[in-house]
């Protein structure tokens, strides 16, 4: 059990939490969503005792020990891979050091004989003669090959560094686990283990994540930071974010009776009730959809973009051809060879690669930005494409400018009123359309990015990691705006949930072949005959 008793925090005149009241207990795992900025990290850090609160007090029932997955990567960089996982018990890291020390004495006495039988006994009770076994499973599971284990940190690369302490927060069973963005640079089969990990952990979780997928399979519960409070539901996060939706919806309605409001709830929960997942999630889940009340759903301060895309024209049946096309590094490593494939009117297609300069180097190539080491291929004359790169900081180099300014660049209609609307749809609005366009957030020159993007016209997107910086509002906008859109589009990405909603079509590119699959991302990840074919890429 881990519980926050009035916990405040204010920075200046800024009020992140204000008295928060909130008990995590056993056998759930918690999801902490908040907007950009809400202070979810920050709240971690303070259950965590890494900062202090102002007012308030964190507790834990005696004797349970928390395990935390630091973000530090360069921590440990000269440890060995093995030994940085054991060290995720900290107690027992301790005792292995000290009963080493005692045996390494050359007057060993026999009150170090004695001091070095207690140490034994509870290194036993801590199960330490399985660690070893126990963090090399893990990090087997993780992808992290054996050969890699008793490298130094500093040896590996920089994905398998994000794995290796996420295996040291998992090690030794804690009793309290929090993860902050676990699911960064994790790739999608890690991702699965370390979902089906979870599923069936005892213990308590907290979890920060914006990939809304991972949360709906893990947690138990939702809770919610808004307006300097947490707030916790049962359930998923679509559970969550539907229902706060619903009671906007209702709130708006003023005409709309409560027995009308309370029918229109028990068939939103008869519906989300025929979907409870499995394993542990199923029994807490159903007893919160049993007790749930209409005034117990409230609407969510979070605001959502409006992002839709909207074709100025309907292209042709003649979309885009790829013959023979090789794209390779600087230093002549491959990336992909001799790639060959015809995109079709209506396609949306996720591409998929273990390299992501792979999918960059094609993305620049379709889109005019680069020229490939061989191959060609052609759009058809119908088509016009707008493209999203991976790196947009070209496109705010220029300081003078602010974001009005920076818009009415991509715009057909100059006038300030239209662009000053067409940002504010952007969640931009009052002075906030006046910042310097050089110097705003990640997020927002993504946003800003879409906005060129929708002022385009265009009946082909091509996207590189657009959720990219995003909070799970702009994810959701995003994604609705890429389900609804007419044309086609063509893009790579790691938000599970967008890419299994809006892909029709999957190609996995390989530096000697390729697979192309008319499937979704979840039928193809989880076919065995794709399983296969995927491992000969």
């Amino acid at each position: 059990m881990l519980q926050a008793s009035n916990v405040s925090l204010r920075f200046g005149k800024r009020v992140l939490f204000e008295e928060v009241n909130i008990k995590f207990t056993e056998g759930n795992c918690y999801g902490l969503i908040g907007a950009n900025g809400a202070g979810k990290s920050t709240f971690l850090k303070i259950l965590s005792g890494e900062i202090d609160s102002q007012t308030g007090s964190i507790s834990m029932n005696p004797g349970e020990r928390m395990s935390i997955l630091k973000q530090n990567h360069f921590e440990y960089e000269e440890t060995p891979v093995l030994q940085t996982v054991v060290m995720g018990n900290k107690r027992l890291y301790d005792i292995m050091l000290e009963k080493d020390a005692i045996y390494l004495k050359e007057d060993f006495s026999e009150a170090d004989g004695n001091k070095a039988a207690d140490l034994e006994a509870e290194f036993a009770e801590l199960n330490g003669w399985e660690a070893e076994s126990e963090a090399a499973t893990l990090l087997s599971g993780l992808g992290i090959k054996v050969d890699l284990h008793n490298l130094l940190l500093k040896d590996v690369n920089g994905s398998d560094k994000v794995k290796v302490l996420l295996a040291q927060a998992l090690f030794g069973n804690p009793d309290i686990l929090l993860l902050d963005e676990p699911t960064n640079n994790l790739d999608i089969d890690s991702i699965l283990w370390l979902e089906g990990y979870l599923m069936n952990f005892k213990n308590t979780v907290i979890v920060v994540s914006h990939d809304r997928h991972f949360l709906d399979n893990v947690c138990t519960h939702i809770a919610d930071l808004d307006f300097g409070k947490i707030q916790l539901f049962g359930g998923t996060y679509t559970f969550w974010y539907e229902s706060s939706q619903l009671a906007l919806r209702q709130r708006t309605d003023q005409n709309k009776k409560t027995d009308e409001k309370r029918k229109e709830l028990e068939e939103f929960i008869r519906r989300f009730s025929a979907n409870v997942a499995k394993s542990k999630q199923a029994t807490s889940r159903q007893k919160m959809l049993d007790k749930l009340q209409v005034d117990d759903i409230k609407p969510s301060s979070r605001k959502y973009p409006f992002i839709n895309f909207k074709p100025e024209r309907e292209a042709g049946d003649q979309l885009l051809s790829v013959e023979k096309l090789s794209a390779a590094t600087d230093d002549g490593t491959p990336l992909f060879t001799n790639l060959s494939f015809t995109i079709n009117k209506g396609d949306k297609v996720a591409f998929l690669a273990k390299d992501s300069l792979a999918m960059t180097a094609l993305f620049d190539i379709l889109s005019g930005h680069s020229k490939p080491k061989s191959g060609e291929f052609k759009w058809g004359v119908t088509t016009t494409q707008t493209y999203l790169p991976n790196d947009n900081a070209s496109f705010f180099e220029d300081s003078s400018m602010n974001m009005v300014d920076w818009l009415r660049q991509y715009s057909v209609e100059k006038d300030e009123s239209f662009i000053r609307g067409f940002l504010g749809r952007m969640l931009f609005s009052g002075d906030e359309a006046l910042k310097k366009s050089n110097v705003i957030s990640g997020g927002e020159k993504q946003r800003c990015m879409f906005s060129r993007m929708m002022l385009s016209g265009a009946n082909v997107l091509i996207f590189d990691e657009p959720t990219n910086h995003l909070d799970l509002e702009s994810i959701t906008a995003l994604n609705n705006g890429m389900i609804e859109f007419t044309g086609t589009i063509l893009f790579t990405c790691h938000d599970h949930e967008l890419t299994n909603t809006v892909a029709n079509r999957i190609i996995e590119i390989g530096t000697k072949s390729h697979l192309d699959k008319l499937m979704t991302y979840d039928e193809f990840i989880l076919d065995g005959s794709t399983k296969t074919q995927r491992a000969n890429l």
